[in-house]
């Protein structure tokens, strides 16, 4: 089964600017997928579209049209990890994080003791867990990002989408996000992500897309996609590929 399937997807914003031309992609179930591009390339307008925030009836979830799918059943089936998220309240980490059960409870029930305990090891999988009682407001960027890593641990969906996973973090908590991730795709989720870095698409992706001025340049396994060639083609500069040992490396 196809986890996403995507169906001559464009996209117009309005006053006419294209931000999408003819978008056609399949995405397994249990693959890691990297949307690889340059600023503009239209890989956040593509998210925004698989979450919809932006209808379309060209994208189908589990064989099922977005449309089709109630806010709690999709929150159930696709989470996402955004770059940041402003918020106005001071919540605890931990009671942020309980956000992720939401699609699981009831119109007018609250989180119980199993819904805090999956909370509680969402923070202790991202290495926040003896912050839990801390003011989002009081947690640097990196912390902030690994926070909401953490709430869709805790949505236990089928489909995560994350907006360049790793943009703010230092290089410990890079490593740790790549593990985790690791983690969930051997569990049998399905991650798709956006990011500029090719090291880190070839480092956690199974299949690689490359967008260009919002068109598919192209789609495969990542041995396949990630070339020399046409990573100086998607970025108009000069990429190299490198192989050391069993790691490759893109410079």
């Amino acid at each position: 089964m196809n986890a996403l399937s995507i169906k001559n997807l464009t996209y117009t914003y309005p006053g006419g600017n294209r931000a999408l031309c003819d978008i056609s992609l399949d995405i397994a179930q249990g693959q890691s997928v990297a949307i690889l591009g340059a600023n503009g390339a239209g890989k956040s307008t593509l998210l925004d579209i698989l979450l919809g925030w932006k209808t379309d009836d060209s994208v189908l979830l589990f064989d099922k049209k977005l449309s089709d799918y109630g806010r709690k059943e999709l929150g159930r089936t696709l989470a996402l990890v955004p770059q940041s998220e402003p918020s106005n309240f001071s919540f605890t980490l931990l009671d942020y994080v309980l956000f992720g059960r939401s699609p699981y409870l009831s119109e007018l029930g609250t989180p119980s003791p199993a819904d805090a305990q999956i909370a509680y090891q969402a923070l202790c999988e991202v290495g926040l867990e003896h912050y839990q009682d801390r003011s989002i407001t009081n947690l640097s960027g990196g912390e902030h990002q690994l926070l909401l890593l953490a709430r869709a641990i805790a949505q236990q969906s089928s489909l995560l989408l994350l907006d360049e996973p790793t943009s703010a973090l230092d290089p410990a908590n890079r490593i740790r996000v790549l593990s985790i991730l690791r983690g969930l795709h051997a569990q049998g989720r399905t991650l798709m992500f956006t990011t500029h870095d090719a090291n880190l698409a070839y480092a956690l992706a199974t299949h690689v897309a490359m967008l260009k001025k919002g068109s598919l340049l192209c789609f495969g396994p990542k041995e396949e996609v990630v070339t020399t060639e046409m990573l100086t083609t998607l970025y108009d500069t000069s990429l190299e590929v490198c192989q050391l040992g069993e790691k490759t490396f893109i410079y």
